[in-house]
């Protein structure tokens, strides 16, 4: 029974998703009623205890985060750059669309900005190239989810992103572990990602559909023709990548391990104020390289952006807001869902059923990674409670824990994607499409990164390699 409400509360939350009510809403409803029936005494507690303390911990953490990425999406927008990125569409063609924008998101997400981020300074000029190219808008999240949440969130060896170092703590591994499989899997991903978004663009376009009609958080334009330099243009992009790679270099030197605020230099705290600089760094570094990039953004095409600046803003705290709170509530149902009774079962029965350790470890990680809406989150559980049993596999197996860090890393990053994963709302939202529009595409991209860890999986015990 406990295990019919775990289930029966993800499904209504991904059929409240998918049919567009808002998650924000339905996450907390979802939650609740599977507390509602394991025990009725517990909702308030959980709500408050749980819950909001979830959903309040990630918004103060990543709240700056989605801004700041906001605010430089819609500099970007305004500055007119995003057009002259797009306007070099003519020469690469159209069939090279998707892999020009699978290639910026992997540039960002590789060089260690946040995927949430990404979403945000991608969707301008990714939406100005589709329409030049006149193929459907619908089928933009697919792309951007293959760039931004497959390969180099979790399969390229060393990528910078979460879901690449948390194994590292269990395994005592480094984000370099299995550099040959994380190649493999990354490549598999990309081959067969884009083939499958190239078959989707000529399809649409075989059957006359273009660009779309009556969208929605559409790009505002400038004139095309007095469009900035390219390379201007993209200066910000490298800028944001290469100041975050060393800001998250240069942080730990500044600071050492923690920072104290004396309460002399703030008297009316009446206490010092201690952070852990080691928790923050990465969160510090991307803030960091996004406020550098909206400053160069600024300098080199003020007169641009200067007439439409305070409307830009106020849309880009907008879409900030809705963006952060429906995936903090995301993250405040995951909490909720992890405590119950159900998950345990689920977590039990997964590690008890599959004797293989590698692919015991790839589906129990990717299966409460799917339940709980997040990789990051449904791999950390995992791990804390299923890690030494997978240690002790694969040791018996002989198994290298570099192989079996690749394999979590990359399960981690498959089955997340389902319709009520944080993500994937964000994206569906800044781009202003619905699930129903355009979700076929984003769900296509986590099989193929879901078979992905099963052919790393085989391609380790046909070759050996590491």
């Amino acid at each position: 029974m406990s295990f019919l409400i775990v289930l029966g509360a993800l499904i209504f939350l991904i059929f409240a998703a998918y049919r567009g009510y808002s998650v924000i809403l339905f996450a907390p409803i979802a939650a609740l009623a599977a507390v509602l029936l394991t025990d009725p005494a517990a909702v308030a507690p959980v709500f408050s205890g749980i819950f909001m303390e979830k959903m309040v911990g990630f918004v103060r953490l990543y709240f700056p985060v989605f801004l700041l990425g906001a605010v430089f999406g819609k500099v970007i927008e305004l500055s007119g750059f995003s057009e002259s990125i797009a306007a070099a569409i003519r020469y690469i063609g159209r069939s090279h669309v998707n892999a020009v924008i699978v290639a910026v998101c992997a540039l960002l997400t590789y060089g260690g900005v946040s995927l949430f981020v990404v979403v945000f300074a991608v969707y301008p000029f990714a939406a100005e190239m589709y329409r030049q190219s006149n193929i459907p808008k619908r089928l933009m999240p697919g792309a951007i989810a293959l760039g931004a949440f497959s390969f180099t969130m979790d399969s390229l060896p060393g990528t910078p992103q979460i879901q690449n170092i948390i194994p590292t703590t269990f395994f005592k591994t480094t984000g370099w572990a299995a550099p040959w499989l994380g190649v493999i899997g990354s490549v598999f991903i990309i081959v067969v990602g884009l083939t499958f978004l190239e078959w989707r663009r000529r399809s649409a376009m075989a059957k006359g559909e273009g660009y779309g009609t009556s969208l929605v958080n559409e790009p505002e334009r400038v004139e095309s023709t007095h469009l900035p330099n390219l390379v201007l243009a993209i200066a910000p992009l490298i800028l944001v990548g290469v100041a975050n790679f060393v800001l998250t270099k240069w942080i730990p030197v500044w600071y050492d391990a923690s920072y104290t605020v004396p309460p002399e230099v703030l008297p009316g705290v009446h206490a010092p104020v201690t952070t852990a600089v080691k928790t923050v760094i990465a969160i510090w570094a991307v803030e960091g390289a996004l406020l550098l990039g909206i400053l160069l953004v600024l300098l080199t095409a003020f007169s641009r952006v200067k007439e439409r600046f305070a409307v830009g803003t106020c849309a880009a705290v907008a879409d900030a807001l809705l963006a952060a709170m429906n995936t903090a509530s995301e993250y405040g149902f995951g909490g909720v869902i992890a405590a119950l009774p159900g998950f345990l079962v689920v977590s039990d029965a997964l590690l008890k059923s599959i004797p293989n350790p590698l692919v015991n470890a790839a589906i129990s990680v990717s299966s409460l990674a799917g339940i709980m809406g997040s990789a990051s989150g449904g791999m950390s559980i995992a791990l804390a409670a299923m890690s030494d049993t997978f240690i002790a596999g694969a040791n018996a197996a002989h198994i290298p824990l570099e192989v079996l860090h690749r394999v979590i890393a990359m399960a981690s990053g498959g089955m997340d994607t389902l319709p009520h994963n944080g993500a994937v709302i964000t994206l569906l939202a800044v781009t202003g499409l619905t699930h129903r529009e355009s979700y076929r595409d984003i769900f296509a991209v986590t099989i193929i990164k879901t078979l992905a860890v099963f052919f790393v999986i085989a391609m380790y015990y046909l070759t050996g390699l590491v």
